[in-house]
């Protein structure tokens, strides 16, 4: 569910198809540059109601690592 949302959120702030987001994508396979990151990780702060450091989110490398995230919150 976790995956879905955050697919989701991906495919609209930044027009992705739906398709070419999975779990194992990179952020820069998807072309989501550190401060495309900034506003991915506002969305999904919004979306789940929580908090997501800096420190957290510059270790982020994939849609994976995002969506452990915010399933361990």
């Amino acid at each position: 569910m976790v995956f879905e949302k955050i697919r989701e959120i991906i495919c609209t702030t930044f027009e992705i198809p739906e398709e070419e987001i999975t779990m194992d994508i990179t952020l820069e396979e998807a072309d989501i540059d550190s401060i495309d990151a900034v506003e991915l990780a506002m969305n999904v702060e919004k979306e789940f109601g929580i908090e997501i450091p800096d420190e957290a989110l510059e270790k982020m490398k994939s849609v994976a690592d995002l969506v452990r995230f915010v399933e361990n919150c």
